[in-house]
């Protein structure tokens, strides 16, 4: 039991235990257990003590000890010390077992270590940085490694990165993603406004339908009520133009003094004269789409009908 193994450290005769019980007892060394029980009781004991030493059986520790270890060590028997020397050596290999296997050692070589640490000479480079004047020599030197590339081994390929082009690339996603937003928010809001142009074309049509009765009553055709119509629509839509591209003119000449304080780019923002001629294009060709269906509705309306409404 415990209190027997540690009657016997202590170098006394359990109780209920004779001499020749206890001798084989301490020549088997207990079990396993018992054992470890034996050399933890140890290692507490002599805390701060050169297990080296003990190890190896030789070494003059003796004087760094206190008296509580000395006393420990002498209570000690021949059987006992050399079973605490295996257990210690038993557990030292164990532990240096784990740390062999925990990683900590590597195979890997001094030039393979700066290698990997991004070392280099400058017979033997990495990597070169190659930093062109202007955009046109930066597409020249591109366009001469590709065709280095395209004559030589794969081993000998020069691999590159255009960190310019690559945030140029980035910079133009992002502006293209902005402007198919803004297209879609003026898509909508061009169809709204037809839709708008065509109800208020309508409304016209409902408030002037005893001019349009008089029209048709002194010879005016089918066709010439529809025309009146048409051509309202395509003079609001011009004047419509004209004033949204007028008002975006002078709205360039305080953003582009804005611009110019601010920051030190050569830019000045401006509207092409085909652009500007296309948007009023487009304006009216919206409002004419938009009036025809009300000048339709305006041109099939009886005249007397039309004469009779107030």
């Amino acid at each position: 039991s415990d209190e027997q193994l540690a009657a016997l450290m202590a170098g006394q005769l359990p109780e209920g235990m004779t001499e020749e019980e206890a001798a084989a007892y301490m020549a088997q060394g207990g079990n396993k257990e018992q054992m470890q029980d034996l050399t933890n009781m140890g290692m507490n004991a002599m805390g701060g003590l050169d297990m080296g030493s003990l190890m190896s059986g030789n070494g003059d520790f003796m004087g760094g000890l206190t008296d509580a270890q000395k006393e420990f060590l002498a209570s000690l028997t021949d059987e006992q010390l050399a079973m605490m020397q295996g257990m210690i050596t038993e557990t030292t290999q164990q532990n240096l077992d784990q740390l062999a296997n925990s990683g900590k050692f590597s195979n890997t070589t001094y030039d393979a270590n700066m290698v990997v640490l991004g070392y280099a000479t400058l017979e033997n480079p990495n990597s070169i940085n190659i930093y062109p004047k202007d955009f046109a020599s930066k597409e020249r030197i591109i366009e001469l490694i590709n065709e280095y590339n395209d004559n030589a081994e794969e081993a000998d390929e020069i691999e590159y990165t255009d960190i310019v082009g690559v945030m140029m690339s980035s910079v133009t996603s992002i502006i293209n993603a902005i402007s198919y937003v803004l297209i879609a928010f003026v898509a909508i809001s061009l169809v709204v406004s037809s839709i708008m142009i065509g109800i208020i074309t309508y409304i016209s049509v409902l408030e002037r339908t005893k001019e349009i009765g008089i029209l048709r009553s002194i010879g005016a055709s089918k066709r010439d009520i529809s025309r009146v119509f048409n051509a309202e629509t395509v003079i609001v839509g011009a004047v419509a133009g004209l004033l949204g591209v007028g008002i975006s003119y002078l709205l360039t000449i305080p953003i582009n003094a804005i611009i110019a304080h601010l920051t030190t780019v050569p830019m000045r923002a401006a509207i092409p004269y085909a652009a500007a001629g296309i948007l009023v294009l487009i304006s009216i060709l919206l409002t004419l789409v938009a009036g025809l269906f009300p000048s339709r509705i305006a041109a099939k309306k009886d005249p007397v009908i039309a004469l009779r409404t107030e």
